[in-house]
């Protein structure tokens, strides 16, 4: 929610800036009043109507057409009056503002209007050429409305550039938590369901076997409850690089593995190459496809090994998982392996998920990494 201080500022400026255009228009015109040896109206008339029409443009946001209307009568004033020299500029400044602020069609037929009266007053006092008054004819009340109007759409483009901004980068932050709770629920809770699964066809025969693997289910739902804090806790920063500081990376590799060892998956971890420094988003990435790869082997491959291993060379690192089991597709319908590809997309890596020729299921991930990231450990 907007403070009133941060809801009043623009308010204050455009106050302002209205009041330094008024004293501007004010200024002008008197100049032009002074300079001129014979007046009619008298001097204190013109200065009264300057005033008037110099003062109506501190309202010209809030109330165009009134303003438009109080500048063009001090100017017929002046020019029935004959004074015909006058250079009305808060009429100019008023036609301005009812394009820029005041319904487009409404603003388009005031500019005709204006067009009409000051030419009906022109005939009517037969002036011609260099006599007729300041501001009149099609071209010039057109021109300032349009440019009015004109600002107006720049503004009105930009605003909504702005919000369609806005509006992608909550979409985009919706999906990361989405990949976030998707992660950490759907491979805890796999694991749990495995475990609790694998204690009840247990129990009566081996009671201890059961107890243990119970104990197991416990510390992993431990384990998720912890890690859905630090999710939580991590968002309430409000900090943009939530995804990448999570806390899991490439050295939280063999707990996950032994873990879902203990869930009865038969899984090893290979490293190849030498280990370098990752930047904290490639980290939590490689973690991230490596659960999610195993998690979907529990939930679509009853019964398969699988294997996982990590390449770190010169200019990228490489994350391969594979199994033996029946190679079904695990991306219909689900966010596991968009949001795989999402991770890996955003680090300008390259992710290819699909079955094996011969059986099974594979996720590779290539993940450039850059001079800095290739510092070895």
């Amino acid at each position: 929610m907007r403070s009133p201080r941060t809801t009043w500022r623009p308010l204050r400026r455009s106050r302002v800036a209205d009041s330094l255009l008024a004293a501007f228009v004010w200024a002008f015109q008197a100049m032009l009043i002074f300079s001129t040896d014979t007046l009619t109206p008298p001097l204190p008339v013109m200065v009264a109507l300057d005033t008037v029409a110099s003062a109506a443009l501190l309202w010209r946001r809030d109330r165009p057409f009134t303003v438009l209307a109080v500048t063009t009568a001090c100017h017929l004033v002046t020019v029935v009056t004959g004074q015909n020299t006058w250079v009305s500029l808060a009429a100019t400044c008023a036609l301005y503002s009812v394009g820029r602020y005041g319904a487009t069609r409404r603003a388009w037929i005031v500019a005709l209007a204006f067009d009409f009266v000051m030419s009906a007053a022109a005939q009517l006092l037969h002036l011609t050429g260099g006599e007729r008054p300041a501001v009149t004819g099609t071209v010039g009340a057109l021109v300032f409305v349009g440019l009015g109007q004109l600002l107006r759409f720049r503004r009105e483009l930009a605003e909504r550039a702005r919000a369609e901004l806005a509006e992608a980068a909550v979409r985009a932050e919706r999906r990361r938590i989405a990949r976030e709770l998707h992660d950490v629920v759907a491979h805890h809770i796999t694991t749990m369901n495995v475990l609790v699964g694998a204690a009840r066809t247990t129990m009566s025969q081996h009671p201890e076997q059961a107890r243990e693997t119970l104990l197991t289910a416990e510390r992993t739902g431990r384990e998720a409850m912890a890690e859905m804090r630090q999710l939580l806790h991590v968002l309430r920063a409000d900090d943009g690089s939530a995804a990448a500081s999570a806390g899991y990376g490439a050295a939280a590799l063999p707990a996950l593995v032994a873990r879902v060892r203990g869930a009865g998956l038969p899984v090893e971890l290979v490293v190849a190459g030498d280990p370098v420094e990752v930047g904290p988003v490639v980290d939590h990435t490689l973690y991230r496809v490596v659960q999610e790869a195993l998690t979907n082997v529990g939930k679509h491959a009853d019964g398969a090994r699988a294997s996982v291993r990590i390449v770190y060379e010169p200019g990228a690192v490489e994350v391969e998982v594979l199994d033996d089991g029946p190679g079904a597709d695990v991306a219909e319908g689900g966010f596991g392996l968009d949001g795989m590809a999402e991770r890996v997309t955003a680090c300008g890596g390259l992710l290819r998920a699909g079955p094996r020729p011969e059986g099974g299921f594979e996720v590779r991930a290539r993940i450039p990494l850059t001079a800095a990231e290739g510092r070895t450990t």
